[in-house]
């Protein structure tokens, strides 16, 4: 029997008591979701009529402009944010401290204010006619801060040598940033950046708060004006439908992810091209080198 630093490897009786609580928990997590599907069932949440609507050429088209428009909103959210995290970033890196307390306190504000209340006031007090650019600079600033936190730590992560080396031979920091720091901290960045990216794209459906018309709000819209079918609206199969749909761009953007992670932990762990056998001055190194000590 082996053991790991960590833990130690179960037994045979271990091994018995491990298949038989996976067991019971498979069989516990199945019977819960068979009597949720037998009460939504007894309800009539599965009628072949809730799903008819579905099947129009209208309704396809709105469920697509709600997509474009989620699209579109987390493009320009997505974009700003990241530009945001790094001036942010930027400021708390900073050598002069009113710059460097004023980013801490942006930074701090934003990812303590709850989204919600934030897309909110930013639709009521400012852009009532506008409640894209309410949802977009809401999930700029509270995503731009996390970002800032993000690229922050990936720069500190870098080892202290790079930067002393770096300054040692006389470069200025704006140098030893974008030159040393900055394209070292990007591998380990990027999963956590689109991580949080993410999060943006799912924090796009608090556009039905204010009215936006998103995915989500084109669901709800939907589900409440589709005509009921024996008294039963269709909110379960629009929760069905639009939440697959979210579910399916979060696991796309989450793929990403997981290859940019795959791709730069293969390239750390690339190995240095083979010195030829036959190259000359190795030769010439080693003989002289022979030479030396034999003379």
């Amino acid at each position: 029997m082996t053991s790991s630093v960590l833990y130690d490897v179960p037994g045979p009786r271990a091994k018995v008591r491990n298949r038989v609580y996976g067991v019971l928990s498979t069989v516990a997590i199945l019977g819960l979701i068979a009597f949720i599907g037998y009460k939504l069932d007894s309800t009539g949440q599965f009628q072949a009529g809730l799903w008819d609507d579905y099947e129009y050429a209208d309704t396809q088209q709105r469920i697509l402009d709600g997509l474009l428009t989620t699209l579109k909103t987390f493009a320009i959210a997505a974009v700003l944010s990241v530009v945001l995290g790094t001036v942010l970033a930027a400021g708390r890196l900073s050598d002069h401290k009113p710059v460097r307390w004023a980013a801490t306190t942006v930074v701090e504000f934003f990812r303590a204010m709850p989204l919600l209340i934030m897309i909110f006031l930013l639709y009521a007090a400012v852009f009532t006619s506008e409640p894209m650019w309410a949802l977009v600079i809401g999930l700029t600033l509270y995503n731009g801060s996390v970002q800032a936190e993000i690229f922050r730590s990936g720069i500190n992560a870098v080892p202290r040598g790079q930067s002393e080396a770096a300054y040692a031979i006389g470069l200025r920091k704006t140098q030893v940033m974008t030159g040393v720091l900055v394209p070292q901290a990007v591998r380990s960045m990027l999963p956590s950046i689109i991580s949080q990216l993410v999060v943006t794209l799912k924090d796009t459906s608090l556009g039905f708060i204010i009215l936006y018309e998103e995915l989500l709000f084109v669901g709800k819209a939907f589900a409440q004006q589709t005509p009921p079918v024996n008294g039963v609206y269709a909110f379960i199969p629009m929760v069905i439908v639009f939440g697959s749909i979210y579910i399916l761009l979060c696991l796309a953007l989450s793929s990403v992810a997981t290859w940019v992670e795959r791709r730069t932990q293969r390239s750390r762990k690339g190995s240095p091209p083979a010195m030829p056998a036959n190259d000359p001055s190795i030769t010439n190194g080693l003989g002289g080198g022979a030479g030396g000590q034999t003379a």
